[in-house]
């Protein structure tokens, strides 16, 4: 039986968004902008942005629950305490799910947040 991961933290407030964007890193993917900065705890916390301009609210919730699968997929073998910001694009909806997979992997890599095994 697979253990399951544990419910990670999210970043609902305003301020801790523009922090994110403001100091943090960033990796532009064609499906997904990852942002990423150290939040000095020992959790991670995700924040998802997906604009209106990616469509309606049926369209916007499933660019959503894609990015969200992505992320479960991986928080295990990312490291600790880090705030994690992903921002939809237009094709996230629409693309096949392993090119949201390879393209969160390589803009983690980029960023430097897997652990070292």
């Amino acid at each position: 039986m697979q253990k399951s991961a544990r419910k990670s933290a999210t970043l609902n407030l305003n301020t801790q968004f523009r922090r994110v964007y403001k100091s943090g890193v960033a990796s532009v993917r064609p499906t997904l902008v990852l942002y990423t900065k150290q939040n000095g705890l020992k959790i991670n916390r995700l924040g998802i942005t997906v604009s209106k301009k990616i469509g309606k609210a049926c369209v916007r919730n499933r660019a959503k629950r894609r990015i969200r699968e992505v992320y479960r997929a991986y928080q295990t073998q990312l490291k600790c305490g880090f705030d994690f910001v992903i921002v939809a694009r237009g094709r996230t909806s629409d693309a096949p799910f392993s090119h949201l997979n390879s393209d969160f992997l390589i803009a983690a890599n980029e960023l430097k947040v897997f652990k070292d095994e």
